[in-house]
């Protein structure tokens, strides 16, 4: 069965009172999505099912197929579904220059390496997303999360070069910390930073090894052992140089906080008369 034949049933079966809306619901979290030449199928119900719209891997596809895949996702027709923001990541300079003449007002986040259309809807009330970078070498991944959360609508704090080497960085931004709703703390060398924040902060720490470092380094591997082996409490981990998963991951933890909170608000209302 085709989508549109597989929507107009699922809708049919509605009208007649064969199926309830919230059912409906659930079943078209699954329904939809839309080939695009013989490359891509692309995933429309992703945001209705977890939160987030699809988001476009850079490496790997030509210019001409991130424009078709960026430019179907933006002017989907169902506005409800449709995502607000388009990302693309891991996009470098030059492929953006050609990308420039084929998506038009496609902005690019040189520093995080993304490239966007649209405007992000605030998320107003699902808390704050503060990010920290141990150096500036680190800064590239650091810049992936920030921008990455911006895009999804979160409010964003970010303190840069605070890592253990000068600790006293660190410590000058305690309250910042405290404040924090989730972190992410990002640290290449031997990645001892998610330790340390994890230690002063009482929400979630995602720390973020990154490829920055001598040659025992081996590219990232060294701070992810350390972070994987912290003896904080609270520090999830996520792979090497990956930015872009840190900040999901701390929106999805966010917007968990914000259902419960809706729930318990509904939960405790008093009953209409």
């Amino acid at each position: 069965m085709s989508q549109p034949q597989g929507l107009r049933s699922l809708l049919e079966a509605v009208a007649a009172g064969q199926v309830n809306p919230e059912a409906a619901l659930e079943k078209l979290k699954y329904l939809s999505y839309e080939p695009i030449a013989d490359f891509a199928n692309l995933d429309h119900h992703r945001q209705l099912r977890t939160g987030f719209p699809e988001v476009i891997w850079g490496p790997g596809k030509t210019p001409e197929q991130i424009a078709r895949i960026m430019t179907a996702l933006f002017n989907r027709g169902d506005v409800a579904l449709a995502a607000p923001v388009v990302m693309a990541t891991r996009i470098t300079a030059e492929v953006y220059e050609q990308l420039q003449g084929l998506v038009p007002g496609l902005r690019y986040y040189a520093s995080a390496r993304i490239c966007a259309l649209g405007t992000p809807e605030p998320a107003s009330g699902r808390g704050a997303i503060t990010i920290l970078s141990a150096g500036t070498a680190d800064l590239p991944v650091a810049e992936e999360a920030a921008v990455t959360a911006q895009l999804c609508g979160f409010q964003v704090n970010c303190l840069w070069d605070v890592g253990v080497a000068g600790i006293h960085r660190l410590l000058s931004q305690r309250e910042t910390i405290d404040r924090a709703d989730v972190l992410i703390v990002v640290a290449g060398m031997e990645g001892a930073l998610p330790s340390v924040v994890a230690g002063l902060a009482s929400c979630p720490v995602i720390g973020v090894p990154t490829s920055i470092g001598y040659g025992a380094s081996f590219g990232g591997l060294a701070p992810l052992l350390t972070m994987l082996n912290s003896c904080a409490v609270g520090v999830g981990v996520v792979n090497i140089d990956n930015g872009f998963g840190a900040a999901m991951l701390a929106g999805k933890i966010l917007n968990t906080a914000q259902r419960l909170a809706n729930q318990h608000q509904r939960q405790n209302q008093p009953p209409q008369l």
